[in-house]
């Protein structure tokens, strides 16, 4: 029998069109190998939100591979020696992986090139994006900075590769490395276990990953406005599935590309957009810690750590007491089930660094913890976005009202949904309360005539 061949597995849990595991199949009996290597994403290792939907999805890709005559090995410590301690002691011929874009993970594959012996490569794929990042360039071969022109340039390579189908066959090795229990690990939490709303709100898995897709199917033709009305939540809900790799974008893409109109044009941006965050990161490999734009930053943000008052501010963002009914629903969302909606997500993001004027990374590093779909690229580039520090971001100076946008998008239902305190309030009330109607909810933290007024003062001064 040809020698094993192990697959090494990030944010890639899948079987089908899956090309690392394709290609390993074909060349021999597999070993799939998952290693959690917690502490190489430094401040942006797994989030507590991240660690219950990795549990929950690395036990359903356990049981499908069950279900193939083939198991995944668990092992945890550094990626890199782990591998080449496995393929050492099973005489791989070859790693096969697919290509992952942030920093950690492209200097642990360098790593794992310079561990491996002579007798044992490794070979990486694409496929976790539509097309592999760097590949669509300027006429000069330039990367895109800006979405808008990378997406037209995206567009006219559209349709992806075909789409691949699970192995035919997953042969097993004559004998299997030995692997941790993943109940081990004590990614769920336990005293006390606040993941109720996600386990509720969510399935896990490629088999669930499928499901939403074709649930999502006939609603794709409304998204374009659907996506906008929280309490309607039009959203595919994909984006947890396609982080973490249950399913891919080029199955996405084939499924539903058939469909006309605009809504289906508007969510293939957002597909394409994934792959816009990751050529970002490519050429900015800290940009999720750095901006990109220059100013003065102790002009322009109050510093949480500086002061208490400020850290109160911050503190009434995370828990959602703001005093603004859509921002706090948002973020009390965010802390029930691992998302937001991506309307309100904006919303929120907005309302750290404007209306309370706080650093946008103090924001990040919370949704980073608190999303079960949460990217490097897409937190970081969506953050340097909605702040205006970033290589393609919106100005600084369009200050976005939440109060006006949660009657525009008509969120009256979820707010009720999320801020029980006010649930009994009218569609005329409830956007924005009357002191008298306000109950035990809080008063505004700030006005917003007079938060703008502050952000923008702020502004000019950090750029003279």
């Amino acid at each position: 029998m040809s020698k094993p061949q192990i697959v090494w597995l990030r944010r890639d849990l899948r079987l089908a069109d899956q090309p690392a595991l394709h290609a390993a199949a074909e060349a021999g009996p597999v070993i799939p190998v998952y290693v959690y290597d917690d502490e190489r994403g430094g401040d942006h290792k797994l989030g507590a939100a991240s660690k219950v939907w990795l549990h929950h999805s690395l036990e359903s890709l356990d049981k499908s591979l069950g279900g193939r005559r083939s198991k995944l090995v668990l092992r945890r410590g550094d990626a890199p020696q782990v591998l080449a301690s496995i393929a050492d002691e099973t005489g791989a011929e070859c790693i096969h992986a697919m290509h992952h874009y942030e920093p950690w993970w492209r200097e642990a594959e360098d790593e794992l090139r310079d561990a491996l012996g002579e007798d044992c490569s490794l070979c990486l794929h694409d496929g976790n994006y539509l097309l592999p990042p760097g590949t669509v360039t300027t006429n000069d071969g330039n990367p895109y900075k800006i979405y808008t022109p990378f997406s037209r340039a995206m567009l006219e390579e559209m349709p992806p590769r075909d789409e691949l189908g699970e192995p035919d066959t997953i042969h097993s090795p004559d004998s299997w490395p030995e692997s941790d229990d993943l109940s081990d690990w004590d990614l769920l939490p336990s005293d006390p276990d606040w993941t109720g709303g996600i386990r509720e709100f969510w399935e896990f898995g490629e088999a669930a990953a499928h499901k939403r897709l074709d649930a999502w199917e006939e609603d794709v033709s409304e998204y374009d406005d659907a996506r906008n009305l929280p309490a309607k939540d039009g959203s595919s809900r994909l984006s947890p599935h396609l982080h973490w790799g249950e399913i891919s974008p080029v199955t996405v893409w084939h499924k539903l590309k058939g469909r006309r109109g605009k809504g289906w044009d508007t969510f293939a941006k957002e597909l394409i957009w994934r792959d816009y965050t990751q050529n970002v990161i490519m050429q900015y490999p800290d940009y999720a810690r750095e901006s990109y734009r220059d100013y003065d930053e102790r002009t322009l943000w109050r510093n949480p750590n500086a002061g208490h008052l400020i850290a109160e501010d911050l503190t009434a963002w995370q828990k959602g007491m703001t005093g603004y009914p859509i921002v706090d629903a948002g973020m009390r969302q965010l802390w029930n089930i691992g998302w937001i909606h991506n309307r309100v997500r904006m919303i929120c993001a907005s309302f750290l660094v404007k209306h309370l004027l706080i650093d946008w990374r103090h924001g990040e590093l919370w949704y980073w913890d608190c999303l079960v779909d949460a990217d490097y690229g897409n937190n970081g580039v969506n953050w340097q976005w909605i702040s205006g520090t970033g290589v393609d971001s919106n100005m600084f100076s369009r200050i976005m009202a939440p109060l006006s946008q949660s009657e525009k998008f008509d969120a009256a239902d979820y707010i009720r949904a999320y801020v029980p305190e006010l649930a009994d309030l009218s569609d005329e009330n409830i956007h924005d309360p009357p002191d008298e109607k306000r109950g035990d909810y809080p008063k505004k933290i700030i006005a917003h005539k007079e938060a703008r007024e502050r952000a923008l003062k702020a502004y000019r001064a950090s750029k003279d």
